[in-house]
Parts: C-alpha cells; structure tokens; sequence
C-alpha cells in the first residue's frame, strides 16, 4: 500500500484532513515537519478507505480501523510506525468531533502490535519527553499533564500524588512535602518543567475545586481525585499520544529513580528521594547496564584501575624480568 492515495481523494475525505493540518498549523503551532507527518499519514488512511468505498470520516468504524492497523503490520511498519499512524488518527478524530464532523473517535482503544522495541519498563529519557511535550487540550487535561510531570520530577508514589493538598506545594522555593508510607514526611525538589505545568494548573484548579476542599488535584465535580482515576487518566495519556504500552504511575516513579541513579551513580540520594526505609528496596530500581557498572567500577575504585592506584611509578615497581 502506498502513502498517499493513487486517485484523487473526495471532498469529504480530503476537506477535514486539510482543515485539521491548518489548524494544527495555526491554532497548535505545530511545526510544518509534523504538520507534513499527519498530513501523510492521514491521506495514507483516506487512500485505504477510499478504495474500501469508505467516503466519509463518520464510516470509519473501530472494526473498519482494526482492519487497517492489520493492513499497516502486512505491510511491514513497525509497531513504533503503527503507534504513530493511530495517535494522528486520534488526535484527527478529536477536532472531528470538536467540528462536529464526527460522532465518536474509532481510533481510542485501540493498540499498535507489539515491535521489537517496546516501551520498556524504564521509559527512556527521549520517550518520556515525547509523552510529557504534548499540549493538552482543556483545563483536565491541563491538570493531567502536570500530575505527570510531578510525580515523574519528584518520584512521587500514587497515594504521595492523590493525597497532596495546595499549602504543601511551595512554587516560589520549588518544593513539594509529601507524606509517605508510615506516615513519614519528606520534602522534595520540584523541576522546571513541573513548576511551568503547576503554575498553568493552579488557576484552573481554583474554579474547579468545591469549597474548602484542600486537594491539589481534583475531578471536574471538585472533589480530590481517587487513585482509579490517576491511573485511568495517565493510561488515557499514554494511548491519546501514542505510547506501545499501558502507562502506569509506578512507570513514572520508576523511570525517575532509574535516571536519576543512571545521571548520578548515588543510591544513597535516591533511596532518600523515594522515601524507601531499606536501600535494598531502592536497588530493584537500577538499570544500569554491565559495562556502564564496569566504566564506574574501573574509574572509582583504586585498586581497579588500569595500572594500579595511578599514583607515581617507577621502574623499581614494576616486576623483574
């Protein structure tokens, strides 16, 4: 299949995806090599639809779009290239609906294949970055973003993040005390990045919250946010934007402890940013690999260095002949 349709396409098919690309040129300020990307690989879906007698967008059923996921693994795209192909459609579906052009989006709960290289359990720095550089749309998914980016900033554990109230929160000192397991309460820096996504919450938290209520993050009803439904919006996330793999809480935990000890080599730091009681605990979390451990080891230990302890040689230590 080619990647782009080999007859000229119908208005009804070709119209929204022009109208989708200048709005996500003007309104989005996407850059035009990602404007180009959605705009490929939409017309490559139209072409398919096309030639299925599919002429309009409100025909493209979950089962219809199934099909063409399969129709893009025959051809030989890797699960990454399917990821991507059905987060345009997603994000192209949602200004559809927003146009009133559409009526529900096919694309929502459905997957890319797994590829050779899946999201791993430790999500890369640049994967991550992906995740956490998209826009979010409205207020909810405003709040999301920097819940996101909090708890992958500070390592913040589910029940640390839902159980967070406004005063603990300190945006001038870039601070966040959070209380752990046993009650135990630890006080924690706040990166730029989740400062910013603060910042951009906290207005809109004002107009959302009921009356006295002391959460830092609450539901559209005002009420603090359960546990289900962090997960649920984290997961919500990871599929809008294209993630190969659920997204969890403990994801964004993990990838914070495995970067920081890759970054710094201190466990000792780590364990007291996590909060862990047992540094035994916080070793599950390394994943640094063999010859990284082995660059450190050569470097850092003196008796583990090429030519001993590097001090001053002379002839007289080395061995006889």
């Amino acid at each position: 299949m080619s990647d782009s349709p080999a007859a000229p396409l119908p208005d009804a098919l070709s119209q929204p995806i022009a109208a989708f690309i200048r709005h996500l040129a003007s309104e989005k300020r996407h850059s035009p090599r990602t404007c180009d990307s959605y705009q490929r690989d939409l017309l490559r879906l139209a072409g398919w639809m096309f030639e299925r007698n599919l002429g309009r967008w409100q025909g493209l059923t979950n089962h219809e779009l199934r099909r063409y996921v399969a129709t893009l693994s025959r051809d030989g795209l890797a699960g990454r290239s399917i990821a991507r192909h059905l987060s345009a459609t997603r994000r192209f579906y949602q200004f559809l609906l927003r146009e009133k052009l559409a009526s529900d989006n096919p694309a929502l709960d459905i997957r890319a294949p797994k590829s050779g290289r899946p999201l791993p359990k430790v999500a890369d720095v640049d994967q991550l970055n992906h995740l956490l550089d998209s826009q979010p749309d409205d207020p909810l998914e405003i709040r999301d973003l920097c819940m996101f980016e909090l708890m992958y900033s500070s390592g913040l554990r589910l029940a640390e993040l839902a159980g967070l109230d406004l005063h603990r929160i300190d945006l001038k000192g870039g601070e966040v005390r959070v209380l752990g397991k046993g009650s135990k309460e630890r006080l924690l820096p706040v990166g730029s990045k989740a400062l910013a996504a603060l910042r951009a919450w906290l207005p809109h938290r004002a107009s959302l919250a009921s009356d006295g209520e002391p959460a830092l993050f609450v539901s559209q009803r005002g009420q603090r946010l359960s546990h289900r439904s962090i997960q649920a919006r984290l997961n919500r996330w990871g599929i809008i934007h294209g993630a190969d793999q659920r997204l969890h809480p403990h994801l964004l935990r993990h990838s914070f402890a495995s970067h920081m000890l890759e970054s710094s080599g201190d466990l000792r730091a780590v364990q007291e940013l996590l909060g862990h009681a047992d540094i035994a605990t916080t070793q599950v979390y390394t994943h640094l690999d063999f010859q990284h451990l082995a660059r450190v080891y050569d470097q850092s230990h003196p008796r583990a260095r090429r030519g001993g302890y590097h001090g001053n040689t002379t002839e007289d230590d080395s061995p006889s002949r």
